[in-house]
């Protein structure tokens, strides 16, 4: 099987469109098909942001039940599941609070909040993997680490998250569960907190003091060079050498492909063995996908980008 992995769309059905009639896929007996038996594995976060977050919806699970895609859990879809939850005490298992809710309120406003609607797209994310062993190539959201994984996977029964490790992965207090631990590196990334007090300040100017880690980059070994922040914000990282903890690269044996982290520039695959495909679609970037074809060394001349700039 060839597969096409495409990364976060965020409800922009329109570069949706774009990107699916590029790569060949035309609609067939309601849903989007490659004549070729192509298959389109998308990397999650359909939603949240973008103006047509149900047609985009639509769109992946008509073609899920017509067999010519695949798709993944990513944080957007996880967070949304967690928005719905009652996890007990009047609480949910993601806080429905300002701060949420602003990251939230565009898919909310779509589909009415404890709607019937929103309430079976929920139970449509739960049947979403977080994610696909694909034989030749591994797709997560965001990172692959085969110990966390491992302990998704033993999550799992008949291809989707058990009601029991979803409750547990919502569990951060008083400490974080193993569930929550694995589903925050695999959907969101690993992070690290940085030394001596420092903060940085992200794109909306809230101040952190903790770094998402570019962690394909192997060979980096300090703060600065390993931090994921905006450009103007790396002088402030401190250039002091990563604890011993914090584990870069990944431990696949195969290609590794993800989306998430909001790139910007030209698409292009991080090394050989990494793609990251969020190229920042949901801004004014392009929808990006990846053109797989059973090679082992990842390229960029497979890679097919439509709508945005860069």
């Amino acid at each position: 099987m060839n597969y096409d992995v495409i990364g976060d769309i965020h409800g922009h059905y329109e570069k949706l469109l774009a990107l699916l009639q590029s790569l060949g896929y035309r609609k067939r007996e309601g849903a989007f098909r490659h004549p070729d038996g192509r298959q389109a594995i998308f990397l999650g976060d359909l939603i949240d942001r973008g103006p047509l977050q149900e047609e985009v919806l639509y769109t992946v699970r008509d073609m899920i039940e017509a067999g010519s895609a695949r798709c993944i859990m990513g944080n957007h879809e996880w967070n949304a599941i967690g928005y719905f939850t009652p996890v007990g005490g009047g609480e949910y298992g993601k806080a429905r609070n300002a701060k949420n809710l602003k990251h939230h309120h565009v898919f909310l406003d779509q589909v009415g909040l404890d709607s019937a609607r929103h309430k079976a797209w929920v139970e449509w994310f739960k049947t979403l993997p977080p994610f696909l062993d694909l034989g030749g190539i591994q797709v997560a959201h965001a990172c692959w680490r085969e110990s966390e994984i491992a302990t998704i996977r033993a999550g799992m029964h008949d291809g989707k998250l058990t009601e029991r490790f979803l409750a547990e992965s919502f569990v951060k207090k008083p400490a974080p569960t193993a569930a929550r631990l694995a589903m925050d590196l695999v959907t969101k990334g690993p992070e690290v907190k940085l030394p001596d007090g420092k903060v940085f300040y992200d794109h909306e100017g809230t101040p952190r003091d903790e770094i998402r880690l570019q962690w394909w980059k192997e060979e980096a070994r300090t703060y600065r060079n390993a931090a994921m922040v905006p450009t103007l914000q790396v002088p402030s990282i401190p250039d002091k050498a990563l604890p011993d903890s914090v584990v870069m690269g990944t431990d696949s044996e195969k290609p590794v492909l993800v989306g998430h982290y909001w790139l910007s520039g030209r698409p292009e695959v991080r090394n050989g063995k990494v793609a990251v495909l969020d190229f920042s679609a949901a801004g004014h970037g392009p929808l990006v996908a990846y053109r797989w074809d059973g090679e082992q060394v990842l390229s960029n001349d497979k890679l097919v980008a439509v709508g945005g700039w860069y």
